[in-house]
């Protein structure tokens, strides 16, 4: 009889069961995660506080303040144990500094882990930690990929182009494509002799890092793609949709030095595209030409100038230096200030 009851009780565990049950399990310890973790964020921000408050009020003199950090840190791992080292409450020193207003700590308490709060709370800028807090928690970071962003300077790479102009389409446009683009996690390396179908396929592999790379509002829509006109037949090498501007992005990659060639492959794929593909609802189609690297004065005295629709950008497949990151954007910068005659965002 004992054997019949499990034999009948396993015959009703289905796959649709256990997944249940497992979901709601998940979802149980995901939310007491959460909980945690904003109770703890919020308890480091009063440490912090009341840090911040008795070094305030104690004596005037140099090194006060970490004086009071190294005994603080050796008493409570005398009567809590360990946990509050000197570096973890100068981070949360540090955090109450930066975010003094105990309605913004407790809105990021519920939006982000104490480990993405440390990287942005480094930061020199409101700007740039506004920026950063609202691309984590709306494009679901995981600390890596903040890290990588942060390091990477995505923010400066996209603010770069923000011209105080009145609002063109150029500039929406310009805007949302940057240069260059860091794709160090295509594991390419410079000296191999990687071709374009090489990187279109290490790029299809590492498909998310791209788009989160990309920037906000990116779909991918196909590789390869066939646009036949009534005498030839033409392959795109990736298609994307960008739901914020509304239009297709094309990107055409190229292995070596940007040439004239390719900005009138581009030119003509932008113009076909639109006739063919674009939907009547749908912005103009962008193209964006990867490229190893590029001469501005090809940039300058083409179509390129002027065009609404068509970029040319660097791609680095190593992570550079940030001196060397630095430099490519102060060119860039020159150069965008050179073209509209205006000084752009800092």
């Amino acid at each position: 009889m004992e054997k019949e009851i499990i034999n009948l009780s396993n015959s009703q565990f289905s796959d649709d069961y256990i997944k249940d049950v497992k979901d709601i399990l998940k979802s149980a310890r995901k939310q007491s995660y959460k909980s945690v973790n904003s109770v703890m964020i919020q308890a480091y921000w009063l440490v912090g506080f009341r840090i911040v408050e008795q070094e305030q009020k104690g004596e005037k003199r140099a090194g006060y303040g970490e004086k009071i950090i190294v005994n603080l840190s050796k008493e409570l791992n005398k009567k809590i144990g360990s946990g509050m080292s000197e570096a973890h409450l100068k981070n949360c020193r540090q955090f109450y500094l930066t975010f003094p207003s105990a309605k913004i700590c407790y809105t990021l308490c519920s939006e982000l882990t104490w480990s993405h709060l440390r990287l942005i709370m480094r930061l020199d800028s409101e700007e740039k930690r506004n920026y950063y807090i609202n691309e984590a928690k709306h494009g679901n970071w995981s600390v890596r990929e903040l890290e990588r962003s942060i390091k990477t300077q995505m923010f400066e790479r996209i603010v770069q182009n923000q011209i105080p102009q009145k609002s063109t389409s150029k500039l929406k446009n310009e805007s949302l494509v940057k240069d260059p683009y860091i794709l160090e996690f295509l594991g390419i390396k410079p000296e191999t002799s990687s071709s374009e179908k090489d990187i279109e396929n290490a790029i299809i592999s590492n498909l998310e890092k791209f788009l989160l790379e990309m920037g906000k509002g990116f779909s991918f829509v196909e590789r390869q793609m066939h646009v036949k006109t009534e005498t030839q037949d033409f392959f795109i090498d990736l298609v994307f949709y960008n739901y914020i501007l509304k239009c297709f992005v094309l990107i055409d990659l190229k292995k070596g030095e940007l040439k004239h060639q390719d900005i009138g492959q581009m030119d003509m794929y932008v113009r076909m595209f639109d006739s063919l593909k674009k939907a009547d609802d749908d912005n103009p189609t962008i193209g964006i030409i990867f490229c190893a690297d590029k001469d501005e004065s090809i940039v300058k005295y083409s179509v390129l100038n002027e065009s609404r629709q068509i970029f040319a950008s660097r791609y680095k497949t190593v992570l550079p230096t940030e001196e060397e990151l630095g430099a490519e954007l102060d060119r860039n910068r020159r150069f965008l200030e050179e073209k509209y005659g205006k000084k752009l965002i800092e």
